[in-house]
């Protein structure tokens, strides 16, 4: 071998030295930098899920303000149609206050408390509040059976007389009715 060929050959492997430490150098630097993402990833992650947390904190805090508000004023609806009931009520009794003969004064009330029941039912079903029915045979859920005659008039197991009316709400009984049934 030559002197050329054994410095050309030295200069290789310096290249390859040089190469390798280089290769080293980054090896010791990535490492640190992946490190160094994986961190700022992770803080991007804690940050975004703070503010997830907050934004479901506060949603959650909405939620309930509206759902006791809702509770609250539930009952806002059945009692501004209530309004017109009691204004009917009013009108009967200052009606009374007038002069006029009691024959005359007994049928206006009359009447009037006739329209006013009238309207107390109306409003009563628009908010689903029902009668029971008492020309249907006999049902345990909303009927309650007082006592039991024999009937000529009435098969067994219908409604002979209601003593108190009942009610229903929707499907379900506020009141059941009070009842005679045929034997």
């Amino acid at each position: 071998m030559s002197k050329e060929e054994t410095q050309d050959e030295n200069l290789v492997n310096e290249e390859e030295i040089l190469e390798t430490q280089e290769e080293d150098a980054q090896e010791v630097e990535s490492p640190m930098s992946k490190l160094e993402l994986i961190e700022a990833e992770l803080a991007e992650y804690k940050d975004k899920y703070a503010r997830v947390h907050a934004d479901f904190d506060n949603i959650k805090k909405r939620l309930e303000r509206e759902k006791y508000t809702a509770v609250e004023y539930a009952n806002e609806k059945f009692a501004k149609d209530m309004i017109p009931v009691l204004d009917a009520l009013d009108g009967a009794m200052k009606s009374s206050e007038g002069e006029a003969e009691k024959a005359e004064l007994f049928d206006k009330l009359k009447e009037g408390i006739e329209l006013t029941h009238k309207s107390f039912l109306t409003q009563l079903e628009k908010h689903g509040v029902a009668l029971v029915a008492h020309d249907e045979p006999f049902d345990p859920n909303i009927h309650n059976a007082i006592q039991a005659v024999d009937s000529e008039d009435v098969e067994s197991g219908q409604i002979v007389q209601t003593f108190q009316t009942g009610y229903k709400y929707k499907s379900r009984p506020l009141r059941e009715a009070m009842v005679v049934v045929a034997n």
